[in-house]
């Protein structure tokens, strides 16, 4: 299994637009950059590649790293960041399955899967395949399985995604806080890398209206407002699934300059083998 992060950023990227800020200009300083979320896993046996979200960044992501087109795509949730670089299939792919979840979600009345589809029906290469939460999906040779986590007001899911020739596991936590629930944990126990949500520091839940949440024994915050895990906690939940090794993604420009690009911290262009 080879894992490319193709974006490791949050909704606005490092460097973002217009922004003058410490963290950005040192960003461009080391030319290392946070494009929107999206990873690429390569099955070398089968030789297919799996999609995991589709950032707005698809074509300057795809341009930047040396790896295929993908021959298969999840989609976690339906935030734009995730989601508006479909659109990009056109003319690229003559066929692209789209996994998504099929339960339905309160907010929006409709499931990922309805919502994907909706959206993308003036396309004809997007085939959005509904799939239950916590049942395997086999594509690409690989077994894919959809976890809850918790981003409200949203459904959003994470994911597992394991070789099962190779015993090789990646897990996702998708957008969340570190209220991810038992049995979605199980699922994600135990990788030989985690994929783990954290947007900023614990000590910047100060300058959130909700302030933080989850609090460890030293009164640290995992959660960092009401939809996203800390840097902290995107590290507690790596040690609470037992993972070999813990990236932290969807980092926000909001970090010290001098520890936003740090280890755990992940940046663009990362591969892991699996």
């Amino acid at each position: 299994m080879d894992v490319t992060l193709l974006g490791t950023g949050d909704t606005t990227g490092t460097p973002t637009p217009g922004c003058d800020c410490d963290t950005c200009e040192r960003a461009a300083e080391l030319g290392v950059e946070r494009s929107r979320f999206s990873v690429h896993v390569r099955n070398e046996r089968t030789g297919e590649s799996l999609l995991v979200d589709a950032s707005p960044d698809f074509r300057q992501q795809f341009l930047a790293r040396d790896v295929p087109l993908p021959d298969a795509a999840v989609v976690t949730h339906i935030h734009f960041d995730h989601l508006d670089g479909l659109g990009h299939v056109y003319r690229l792919l003559d066929r692209l399955p789209v996994y998504a979840a099929d339960e339905t979600d309160p907010q929006t009345d409709e499931s990922v899967a309805e919502t994907v589809r909706r959206r993308y029906d003036y396309l004809d290469q997007v085939e959005v395949l509904p799939r239950t939460p916590f049942e395997p999906i086999e594509t690409c040779g690989f077994e894919v399985t959809l976890v809850p986590v918790d981003h409200p007001p949203l459904h959003c899911y994470g994911l597992a995604i394991e070789d099962p020739e190779t015993g090789a596991k990646l897990s996702i936590s998708g957008d969340t806080t570190y209220d991810i629930g038992e049995a979605s944990r199980a699922v994600l126990d135990d990788p030989d890398l985690l994929l783990a949500d954290g947007i900023v520091p614990a000590e910047y839940c100060e300058h959130h209206p909700a302030g933080g949440a989850h609090f460890d024994d030293d009164g640290l915050a995992r959660t960092f407002g009401t939809k996203h895990m800390t840097v902290e906690g995107a590290q507690a939940l790596g040690a609470d699934l037992n993972a070999d090794e813990t990236r932290v993604v969807h980092v926000s420009h909001f970090l010290d300059a001098d520890r936003a690009f740090d280890d755990p911290l992940a940046v663009d262009g990362e591969r892991f083998e699996l």
